[in-house]
């Protein structure tokens, strides 16, 4: 499929993308370049072929659930400008 070159615009129209009148021509170029690209993808035969969520089959390595850090709460929160209950409190942004 050929993209226009009205087709790139209209769709950066609709995409609120701004393109250089000079840039138009690649953008045609390329995205056809992209559709066709696709359109050679769904000619190959998928029967029989299952879905993979990943195309290396890998798993993925696991670290041992340890502490590394110390408990240093009570010392972040005596520098705090203002502390309630354990919690930080911060102005309200919202109303």
């Amino acid at each position: 499929m050929r993209l226009k070159i009205e087709d790139v615009r209209k769709i950066a129209h609709l995409a609120r993308l701004q393109i250089d009148d000079s840039d138009v021509e690649q953008y045609a170029t390329d995205l056809s370049n992209i559709l066709a690209l696709f359109e050679q993808m769904n000619l190959v035969d998928t029967a029989g072929i299952a879905p993979m969520a990943h195309p290396m089959d890998a798993t993925q390595r696991l670290r041992r659930d340890q502490v590394t850090e110390h408990d240093q709460r009570d010392k972040f929160q005596s520098i705090a400008p203002d502390v309630k209950h354990g919690l930080y409190r911060v102005p309200r942004v919202i109303d």
